[in-house]
């Protein structure tokens, strides 16, 4: 079983964000697959007289925080309703994930502009 995971958070209005959890999740039989699904998960989110500085933390750690466990028991819930056993996926540490992003952004290479 393959599950990738991914965040995204976008503006919609003055104050206000969409944050949305994807989930996919492959299963194969040597090479062929059995299923795959693809979950996406939102949530709308009044955020304001926040500090800039904050805002990546509370977009990628604390939003997706909240909009996962609607995730988990969708995932669960749809593959269930296709006729295989539930998949239930695990717990997330938003706050490490942030935190590998942040120190693989650091580290890569810039780009150079002439």
């Amino acid at each position: 079983m393959d599950i990738q995971l991914g965040v995204n958070a976008a503006p919609v209005a003055e104050g206000i964000f969409e944050v949305i959890v994807t989930a996919t999740v492959q299963t194969k039989i040597k090479e062929k697959t059995v299923f795959l699904a693809e979950v996406s998960q939102a949530g709308i989110f009044e955020i304001r007289n926040l500090p800039q500085e904050q805002m990546g933390p509370v977009m990628s750690i604390a939003c997706p925080q909240i909009v996962y466990p609607y995730l988990r028991g969708n995932v669960a819930d749809l593959i269930q309703r296709g006729g295989f056993p539930p998949v239930h996926l695990s717990e997330i540490n938003f706050q490490a994930m942030y935190e590998q992003q942040q120190a693989a952004a650091a580290h890569a290479p810039a780009s150079v502009t002439q």
